[in-house]
C-alpha cells in the first residue's frame, strides 16, 4: 500500500470482460484509464462503444454519446463504497479502504493479491468481494465478482512510453 500510495497517476490502457449468467457469451470493453492522486480517475471505454466513468473530487460524470449523467457520491452510499475500492486501493489508502472492506492481502511485492470483502450488508447483498492483483506498485487485474454470481475481470496494462 505504501509502494501504491506513492504513485502520482498515469495512462494505462484495461481489456475488461463482463460474464453475465444470462449471456452465452462475456461482454468485452477496451480503452484506457486515467489516474491522477489521489481523486481523480478516468475509464475511457473506446470499444465496442465510446463512454466515459469519470471520478473527479466525489463526482461521478458519466457519458455515453450524448447522454450525460452526474452523481455525487455522498447521495448515493453504496457506489461510493464500490468506487472506493478502486480509488482507494490506487492511492494506498488504506484507511479509505478498512472504512468499507474487510482486506486480506497475500503474496509477496512481485505477486500480490488484495482481496476486498464488503463489511455492510446491504453492499454485501450486491458484491461479494472484489479481487486485485498487482506488481509492486503496480495494478494488473481487478475482478468484480457479484453476489448473483456475476463478475468481470479487468487486465490493466501500461501504456509504454516513447
Amino acid at each position: 500500500m505504501a509502494a501504491l500510495a506513492k504513485n502520482s497517476g498515469g495512462v494505462t490502457t484495461f481489456t475488461e470482460k463482463k460474464f453475465i449468467a444470462m449471456l452465452d457469451t462475456p461482454l468485452e470493453s477496451s480503452g484506457e484509464l486515467h489516474y491522477t492522486a489521489p481523486s481523480y480517475l478516468e475509464k475511457r471505454t473506446l470499444k465496442p462503444t465510446p463512454e466515459s466513468f469519470v471520478l473527479d473530487d466525489g463526482v461521478i460524470t458519466i457519458q455515453r454519446g450524448k447522454k450525460r449523467h452526474t452523481l455525487k457520491l455522498k447521495r448515493h452510499p453504496r457506489i461510493a463504497i464500490f468506487i472506493e475500492s478502486i480509488r482507494g486501493t490506487l492511492a494506498g489508502d488504506i484507511s479509505a479502504l478498512e472504512r468499507s472492506y474487510q482486506l486480506a492481502l497475500a503474496g509477496n511485492a512481485e505477486h500480490w493479491q488484495l482481496t476486498l470483502s464488503p463489511t455492510d450488508k446491504r453492499m454485501a447483498d450486491i458484491l461479494n468481494h472484489i479481487v486485485i492483483l498487482g506488481k509492486q506498485e503496480t495494478i494488473n487485474t481487478i475482478e468484480i465478482h457479484q453476489a448473483d454470481g456475476d463478475y468481470s475481470i479487468m487486465k490493466i496494462e501500461e501504456v509504454a512510453t516513447p
